[in-house]
């Protein structure tokens, strides 16, 4: 398997993002959505984790299946916001055993029974740079950060103090993958904003098919992205035709990406939200 740091340099790459699925059945369809894809030749997928750890084991297991069974490049996400940090060490440690050489080091978030808790774990970890800190004397992994186009949901909307601290934590990794977005210019700004502060490590932008317009203005709030108001108007417009949303959804992104390609992207990484259909039509319609 590869390293993706290395998968970048030889570029452009493409990949998708699943999450651990919760239930048997659930488990079933994602198995359905990776052999579907699979014949797409990814350069590599990534595996979400749940805040606090809820889904650690889900996602080792995941990730080590893929990379081991389907002979696809993984990477898994790690978080260590609520970790205590030896139990961090214990999965790298089992990643390192396993092959898995691809990390996304991230903050994360608190359990919801701890949100109110300042450091509800004894030495625990509070920022992406602790934990690539960590990762780096585990192991030798190659090590992804995760970038806001429109900035940190934490930030409070200071963009000096978000771009310095992205360009920081770029600099300790290999790369950056982006939460999602649905318009071009946020991107193309942030690569602006971190080339003037001499960062030039590669940063995937993250695509989000529109497929249900509700769920995905859902997940924009909390990324903190923004959903465009006359692109609402388009998926309004044909809101109470399921197909139509999601043909749009399709046309949006495959426009959304062949403009980052021209533009010099590094890449497009697929939020599938364990599906293939939408993503399969992308491909389709890029010619990859």
């Amino acid at each position: 398997m590869a390293r993706i740091s290395e998968l970048l340099a030889a570029g452009p790459t493409h990949s998708f993002e699943f999450f651990p699925p919760k239930t048997d059945d659930a488990a079933r369809a994602l198995e359905k959505t990776i052999g579907e894809l699979q014949p797409l030749s990814p350069s590599f997928v990534s595996v979400t984790y749940g805040a606090g750890g809820s889904t650690r084991e889900r996602t080792r297991d995941i990730v080590i299946h893929i990379q081991r069974d389907a002979g696809i490049t993984a990477m898994a996400h790690l978080t260590c916001i609520a970790h205590d940090p030896a139990d961090l060490v214990s999965l790298l440690e089992q990643y390192r055993e396993a092959g898995i050489e691809n990390i996304l080091a991230l903050a994360g978030d608190p359990p919801a029974d701890q949100v109110d808790v300042v450091s509800p774990v004894p030495g625990e970890l509070r920022y992406a740079s602790e934990l690539i800190e960590l990762v780096r004397d585990v192991g030798d992994f190659c090590i992804g950060v995760a970038a806001h186009p429109e900035l940190h949901p934490r930030s409070q909307g200071d963009r000096a103090s978000d771009r310095d601290h992205l360009a920081a934590k770029l600099d300790q990794a290999d790369f950056g993958i982006t939460q999602f977005f649905f318009e071009a210019e946020p991107y193309l700004t942030m690569i602006d904003e971190l080339a003037e502060r001499g960062v030039s490590k590669p940063v995937l932008p993250g695509i989000m098919p529109v497929t249900n317009a509700g769920q995905v203005q859902r997940f924009a709030q909390l990324a903190g992205a923004e959903f465009p108001p006359a692109l609402a108007a388009r998926f309004e417009a044909v809101a109470d035709d399921p197909a139509a949303v999601r043909a749009l959804g399709v046309e949006v992104a495959t426009a959304l990406c062949q403009e980052l390609v021209a533009a010099g992207a590094p890449g497009l990484h697929f939020y599938t939200l364990n599906r293939s259909t939408a993503t399969r039509e992308i491909y389709a319609n890029l010619g990859l």
